[in-house]
């Protein structure tokens, strides 16, 4: 291209070769594919073998397929994860082709998969049990709370303690960063509720969660409502408790209670306020006593309550769109 440049600009052919050091012969042949418009065909191209996949287009499908639906330890290989090395497992023992592991890199690229960090789900949930909270249950719940003027809560409890860890830090190569805390380790616990509309009720407390601990927090719940509260929790013991069914048959006109599927988190919107406050409110932090990290965690929870924007987007997570309207 710079050959046909220079031509173009003024000098001979012969000027051109001895410049340039190419034969006469050549500068015909380009400027002939130039004169053609075929000015792509100088661009200078990989040299050697092009690279070819070792599998039929059948085997890719198959392999693609398993690693979609499946996880390896359900398909009788070593590892939990889907590796590189585990590709390359998966494809020796399934269509009997071996490669080098950065060549399975080539693969997984070329068949859109990119290395993630997985959720969790565990093996109890009943995705029947979803499908129907989805399409029929929830939808139900949100067309009550419309109708009778409620307000949809969603709540969940958690413990926290002194030495959880979250982030990294950048340290020099070979020498990892060290962060220095407290040895003795204490812990709190959580129960909280958030709303679509970007409302936040918490309360932070150290004894251990039971009946009388629930109880107290839907008291303040009710008390600073000016609407029916339907709130929505998982199936933890304490919420199905004798105590508190009896509390809430008392303060039918105010609140209840109506429950997730079992082992689905992820279709709870606290948990996304539960993850938030051990990130950035406790694993960032490093409390001496737990007086201190009790109120590292309400101060961080009242700075949530006056950003309502930032539990808004709690829904925006695409397991919890559901919710969100």
């Amino acid at each position: 291209m710079r050959v046909v440049r220079a031509i173009r600009g003024g000098m001979k052919k012969s000027h051109a070769a001895r410049a340039f050091g190419v034969s006469r012969t050549s500068i015909d042949t380009w400027l002939q594919k130039v004169e053609l418009g075929n000015i792509n065909s100088l661009r200078s191209q990989k040299r050697g073998r092009k690279p070819r996949c070792r599998l039929a287009g059948h085997e890719a499908a198959t392999a693609v397929r398993l690693i979609t639906d499946r996880c390896p330890d359900q398909l009788k290989l070593p590892f939990v994860l889907w590796t590189r090395a585990a590709v390359r497992e998966l494809l020796a023992d399934r269509v009997d082709v071996a490669v080098p592991v950065w060549t399975v890199g080539r693969y997984l690229k070329r068949w859109g998969f990119s290395p993630q960090k997985p959720l969790r789900q565990a093996y109890e949930r009943d995705p029947v049990a979803v499908k129907r909270w989805l399409e029929e249950t929830y939808p139900t719940i949100a067309k009550r709370a419309k109708r009778e003027n409620a307000e949809i809560h969603w709540g969940d409890e958690m413990g926290m303690r002194s030495d959880d860890q979250a982030g990294r830090s950048y340290g020099r190569t070979g020498q990892t960063p060290v962060v220095e805390k407290t040895g003795k380790r204490f812990s709190c616990n959580m129960i909280s509720t958030i709303t679509n509309q970007g409302r936040l009720a918490f309360m932070v407390f150290k004894e251990r969660f039971t009946a009388q601990v629930m109880i107290a927090f839907l008291r303040r719940l009710v008390k600073h409502s000016d609407r029916k509260v339907f709130l929505i929790l998982d199936g933890h013991p304490v919420h199905r408790s004798r105590k508190v069914t009896h509390w809430l048959q008392d303060h039918a006109a105010e609140i209840e209670l109506h429950f997730l599927p079992s082992y689905s988190p992820e279709l709870n919107p606290d948990e996304y306020l539960n993850n938030d406050v051990k990130a950035n409110a406790v694993g960032r932090q490093r409390p001496r006593t737990q007086r201190e990290m009790m109120a590292t965690v309400r101060s961080y929870l009242h700075s949530r309550q006056r950003r309502p924007d930032v539990v808004k987007r709690y829904f925006k997570a695409k397991p919890i769109t559901y919710a969100a309207a």
